[in-house]
C-alpha cells in the first residue's frame, strides 16, 4: 500500500509547479477571497472523510475483521496530520487577519 504525499491532497494542496503563487493571490483578491473559503470547506470535508475512514478501520481492527492492523494505524495518522495541517492554516489566516486589523487601527 502506497501513501500519497500531502501535496497530492487536492483540497488542501498549494499551488502546482505550473501555477505561480502570485496568480493564486490575485485570484483570491479578485473574487473577494471566496476561493480561500471554498478551499477551507473542501479541506474540512476531506478531513471529515479521512476521520470517518480511520474510525471505520479502527472499529474493524478492534473487532478483528481487519487483516492488516497497519491500515488502521496509517489511516489514523493521516487523519491526525490532516487535522494539524488544516488547523495550522486556519491559525495562520486568523493571525494574518489580526495583523491587518492592527494596521488599520
Amino acid at each position: 500500500m502506497s501513501i500519497p504525499s500531502v501535496s497530492s491532497i487536492s483540497a488542501i494542496a498549494g499551488p502546482t509547479s505550473t501555477q505561480s503563487l502570485g496568480s493564486t493571490t490575485a485570484t483570491a483578491s479578485l473574487d473577494g477571497g471566496s476561493s480561500f473559503g471554498s478551499a477551507m470547506v473542501d479541506a474540512l470535508n476531506s478531513v471529515q472523510s479521512t476521520q470517518a475512514t480511520a474510525n471505520q478501520l479502527n472499529i474493524q481492527a478492534v473487532t478483528g475483521s481487519l487483516p492488516d492492523i497497519a491500515q488502521a494505524t496509517i489511516a489514523s495518522t493521516r487523519a491526525q496530520v490532516e487535522v494539524q495541517l488544516v488547523s495550522s492554516v486556519r491559525n495562520r489566516a486568523v493571525d494574518a487577519f489580526n495583523s491587518i486589523m492592527n494596521m488599520s487601527a
